[in-house]
């Protein structure tokens, strides 16, 4: 059976693609790195490699709530790269950490107080002052925690996002939003609270935030009732006042018992351009022009074949899961996950759309792709697969597509894949 702990979380390319982030349920960051093209195999791109692994969190206890703090990393956010090193912040459901990861391939030798093994010297044997030297050693990958930012957030964190500042960052539960200095620890700012004084009141919870890509001031929340805000700190500290609203009317004649289960928004993500914004639901993708807030642009259907199904999808729980979304680096595509280790991605140009599936056999070397067909009803064809003997448990909920080049990876459960075009 599959390891609990080794379920995939979250998965976050770098702004240069070279490095991918994986967190899983267990509280481990994996990282990997893009191998630079050998000479001799020109036409094979370089492949991820395992670069680092560490521990981000532990299993916690709070004892004042009497209640368990999992470990699980629920997002990783890359910071843009200054310096050799790299930054990230990775965050549970309480608990958010900046982690340096650095290299190190020399180490200093020749000390005058201590051998070479460690020991300390007599001091009254030391005659001459020796100048340490650099002397090259295999190549250290080190993760160290550099901030920890606890004790914001009373329900559990969904979101974090950098802001085009660099300098701040903001965290969403499910009530509130917080904005955060990446150097300061022991304080927030909140800016969205959409707690009722009464929480018998409550009727929807921020489900996921995201900062503008370019205008610090901008960020956007989606809620559980499919609608979206648009908020601009420049004109108020606490944002509770929007300043934008997108909804899409609902049709009353597909109005039913799990209209709002289904139009709550999973995953909010800007394209790189900043002028759009991507919305998922649990069937659709919906991307949103910033300057029209009463309808989305372009509406894809993920499985529409499961429309027919939600009765069973509400009883085993599916109806609740989590699907995110993402752009490829030209904002020309879209991808986001299904059912059966299905992908869907929708090219915006042409509007044609493919199915894809994750697999052992798809991720053998120079195995292509083939696309996937779902059958509802009547007779089925030779390559289609019948809506009822689909996977409920295989499914794609975290993909990112790589900033620059055609590489996507999708978290199938247990298992990362990594698929790249061919160059021909």
């Amino acid at each position: 059976g599959i390891l609990f702990a080794d379920i995939i979380s979250t998965v976050e390319f770098n702004y240069s693609g070279e490095l991918l982030a994986t967190g899983d349920k267990g509280g481990r960051v994996v990282i990997f790195q893009h191998e630079q093209e050998s000479k001799n195999r020109p036409h094979l791109r370089g492949e991820y490699n395992v670069y680092s692994t560490f521990q981000s969190h532990e299993p916690e206890f709070d004892y004042l709530k009497s209640l368990e703090i999992e470990e699980k990393i629920n997002k990783i956010r890359w910071l843009p790269q200054q310096n050799a090193a790299h930054f990230l912040l990775s965050t549970n459901d309480k608990t958010i950490k900046l982690w340096k990861i650095s290299e190190r391939d020399k180490r200093a030798e020749g000390y005058n107080l201590k051998d070479e093994d460690g020991r300390l010297r007599d001091p009254f044997r030391i005659t001459s002052l020796r100048v340490p030297v650099l002397m090259p050693m295999d190549l250290m990958v080190e993760a160290s925690p550099r901030r920890i930012f606890a004790n914001a957030h009373t329900y559990h964190i969904n979101s974090i996002s950098v802001n085009s500042d660099h300098e701040t960052y903001l965290s969403a539960d499910d009530l509130r939003i917080n904005l955060w200095h990446l150097e300061i620890t022991d304080r927030s700012f909140n800016i969205v609270d959409i707690k009722p004084a009464n929480m018998e009141e409550l009727t929807e919870v921020i489900t996921a935030a995201e900062c503008h890509p370019h205008q610090c001031n901008v960020f956007v929340y989606s809620s559980s009732k499919g609608t979206i805000r648009l908020c601009d700190m420049r004109a108020a500290a606490l944002c509770d006042r929007h300043s934008k609203f997108f909804e899409e009317p609902e049709d009353p004649s597909s109005r039913s018992f799990f209209s709002e289960i289904i139009s709550s928004i999973s995953d909010v993500k800007f394209s790189h351009s900043g002028r759009y914004m991507m919305t998922r639901d649990y069937l659709s993708v919906k991307v949103w022009d910033l300057n029209m807030e009463n309808r989305p642009v372009e509406t894809y259907q993920v499985h529409e074949y499961l429309r027919s199904k939600l009765c069973s999808l509400y009883e085993n729980d599916c109806i609740f899961d989590k699907f995110e979304c993402c752009w490829n680096g030209s904002d020309s595509a879209i991808m986001t996950g299904s059912y059966n280790n299905f992908f869907r991605m929708f090219d915006r140009n042409t509007r044609r759309d493919i199915t894809l599936e994750a697999s052992r056999e798809s991720s053998k070397p120079r195995a292509t792709l083939k696309p996937r067909k779902v059958s509802t009803g009547g007779k089925r064809k030779k390559d289609e697969i019948s809506v009822d003997s689909l996977d409920f448990n295989k499914k794609i909920l975290h993909t990112a597509w790589h900033p620059k080049d055609n590489v996507i990876a999708v978290a199938a459960t247990n298992n990362l894949y990594i698929f790249q075009d061919k160059l021909n």
